[in-house]
């Protein structure tokens, strides 16, 4: 797993050397005391206000919040024998079922919990406790995937994506989360499913190539992503008058970052239509094309995938270079309430819940270092 992650490291440089000449990089500049007053505010509350006493943090949406916020506060430093991470960790590896998935029993989500409770997990697993539990669920992840075990050929538009779990269609989000899984993981230089998933990402793309010959691939061709190609299309940014599926922020961070970690390289032209997208797009006032919807996850992907394509800087299309980090972290600042909180007035997607909201911007923040 540290091999692998040593793999991305080294190309999140080859992605900043590349890149310099659409993102030049300087050093940055940002004061990082700020970043730790803002996490230092957002622990305090989960532990006086958001967690239970279990561990559990909104866990009546079953163990996924629980475990990414397990997953914010490790990345976050706190350190695993704190009782606020041991006992969120404990419970997370405690979901563990007998068929490999890590789920809340009767979850309608279980794809997704196992997920993001495999990234938890492996932010804990230090010593190599976690190995078995680990290995079992992405089994479980893999035996999920839509390719050949579900009937469906290369061909296929669903072919490679994960979705919630069962019979739900596949989306770009969940298999994000599902690339994200595996990405530590792979034993060699390639994993079949991630490549797999390569496939599914790279058909939500708005960009017509040898990758993506659908019947949306060409009608808006700017490089971002929408949420899925699967039953026809979807995007929660609309459709254009012409039945193109429109891109918005928080899926084109998300198809970057599992483009970088399937192994693309800068001169892809999915990840430099991609790059182009982001830098006309470049905002932290809202998530492009959806505005206040989704903004915390948003601000999760954008600092996520940033970091994994190693810029510290980005040019927007108006020639303005962006520390974004420096910038994220001021933003974050002006959006935090008094008592370490964040919350999206837009309930979309549960960022009503400040526990959710809190937990994003610290994933997010654990990135601006």
């Amino acid at each position: 797993m540290l091999k692998n992650r040593g793999k991305i490291a080294l190309m999140a440089v080859a992605f900043n050397l590349a890149l310099q000449v659409i993102a030049p990089v300087t050093a940055v500049s940002q004061d990082t005391s700020s970043r730790e007053v803002l996490v230092r505010k957002a622990i305090d509350f989960l532990r006086i206000r958001g967690q239970q006493p279990d561990g559990a943090v909104s866990p009546k949406v079953g163990v996924g919040v629980t475990a990414l916020a397990a997953t914010a506060l490790i990345q976050n430093d706190v350190p695993l024998q704190d009782p606020m991470v041991a006992k969120a960790v404990m419970l997370v590896a405690g979901s563990a079922r007998e068929d490999g998935g890590i789920y809340a029993p009767d979850s309608r989500i279980r794809m997704y919990e196992t997920c993001v409770a495999m990234l938890c997990l492996q932010a804990a697993n230090h010593d190599g406790r976690y190995d078995g539990l680990l290995a079992r669920a992405a089994k479980y992840i893999k035996g999920e995937q839509f390719t050949e075990s579900k009937g469906l050929d290369p061909s296929d538009a669903d072919y490679g994506g994960a979705g919630y779990g069962g019979a739900s269609r596949p989306d770009l989000s969940n298999t994000t989360f599902f690339v994200d899984a595996l990405s530590h993981m792979k034993q060699g230089d390639h994993d079949e499913a991630i490549e797999k998933a390569l496939a599914f990402v790279s058909r939500c793309q708005n960009l017509e190539s040898a990758h993506n010959t659908g019947k949306h691939a060409a009608k808006i061709n700017d490089g971002g992503f929408y949420y899925t190609v699967s039953e026809g299309g979807v995007s929660a940014a609309g459709d254009t008058p012409d039945g193109g599926l429109r891109s918005y922020g928080s899926m084109t961070y998300a198809g970057l970052k599992s483009m970088i970690y399937a192994g693309l390289t800068p001169d892809d032209s999915r990840v430099t239509a991609a790059l182009t997208w982001v830098q006309k797009h470049y905002t932290l006032d809202s998530n492009p094309g959806l505005g206040d919807a989704g903004l915390f996850y948003y601000y999760h992907l954008f600092a996520k995938s940033l970091d994994a394509a190693g810029l510290a800087e980005i040019t927007d299309a108006n020639g303005v270079q962006h520390d974004w980090r420096a910038e994220l972290v001021e933003h974050l600042a002006m959006l935090q309430a008094a008592d370490g909180s964040w919350t999206n007035k837009n309930s979309r997607w549960m960022e009503g819940d400040p526990n959710l909201a809190t937990v994003f911007s610290l994933l997010a923040l654990s990135y601006c270092k």
